[in-house]
């Protein structure tokens, strides 16, 4: 069995655009023709490629084509650059999935080092760390932050450190809550601040503490900036980064509760094939994530 470059990309584009009509715009065909290649791929493996809702969205064996698709055009565009055919000064886009922590973090600088440099933008996905790998999965990134650390199918993972959770108190919050210490008892009592419903790292602390984690207040704050923010205001207490709490330690402003931390490994994960530049990206995020954390 032989797949059609030009009927998986199609597939790609359909999933990306939401539907056939918006493919057919972004290819310059017909709709009656990526219908015609969506049928054929599906006769050739068999198999349903696609949910039709709206938007269309890829089933599990479309999402194997897909990252075929993406992986043959990441390929042709190293070829083309290769070959001194195709426009220098176009830049490459990156798809890279990234956990919002390090997002509002240590990220970015390396990534404004490479944009400085290199003829390249990045198309970031935001979510958190255990989910980051689906976005790979589904073959919508070329690479992704994750705290998995066997490789998905497909790709090559590397460790770039962990990041080190504190639980943290603003100084107006510890009085209120924590005026005679930090029991079991008032920590029964006393909010967090939650990034999500998915954010278990409060959950985790507690548990290790011996306490039931259904029984604390919760606030939901899902941005990381403002997440910070509401722990150094005092909404609850919460587990913080040294990124996001060093200032306000030295200053008197943020207390830890203890000298725990929670530890979060990172990994970075890319797809496994050779290409200049998706290595060339993997080495410098690998080199500032080891200078900057744990």
């Amino acid at each position: 069995m032989r797949i059609a470059p030009d009927h998986a990309l199609t597939l790609a584009a359909v999933v990306d655009e939401g539907t056939m009509e918006g493919a057919a715009v972004v290819l310059g065909i017909s709709q009656p023709a990526v219908s015609q290649r969506i049928r054929a791929l599906e006769s050739l493996t068999g198999q349903v490629l696609l949910v039709r809702s709206r938007p269309v969205r890829a089933t599990e064996a479309g999402e194997a084509v897909i990252r075929f698709a993406r992986q043959l055009a990441h390929l042709e565009r190293d070829a083309v650059a290769a070959l001194g055919m195709g426009n220098a000064t176009t830049p490459t886009s990156l798809p890279i999935a990234v956990n919002s922590d390090s997002l509002s973090t240590w990220m970015l600088p390396p990534l404004i080092e490479l944009a400085e440099r290199l003829p390249v933008t990045f198309d970031l996905h935001r979510d958190d760390q255990d989910f980051t790998e689906r976005l790979l999965e589904q073959g919508i990134v070329v690479a992704a932050v994750t705290s998995r650390s066997d490789p998905i199918a497909g790709c090559r993972v590397v460790p770039l450190g962990s990041m080190r959770y504190t639980p943290i108190a603003a100084t107006r919050f510890r009085d209120r809550w924590f005026a005679d210490g930090v029991s079991n008892e008032a920590l029964e009592r006393a909010p967090l601040v939650d990034f999500d419903r998915r954010d278990d790292l409060q959950t985790r602390w507690l548990v290790a503490r011996g306490i039931d984690p259904t029984k604390p207040p919760r606030h939901r704050v899902p941005a990381s900036s403002d997440f910070a923010d509401a722990i150094r205001m005092g909404l609850g207490w919460g587990q913080l980064l040294p990124f996001q709490m060093d200032e306000g330690i030295a200053a008197g402003r943020l207390h830890p509760l203890d000298d725990s931390h929670v530890e979060v490994p990172l990994y970075w994960q890319q797809w496994n094939m050779r290409s200049a530049l998706l290595d060339e990206v993997a080495q410098a995020v690998l080199e500032h994530a080891r200078a900057v954390l744990d």
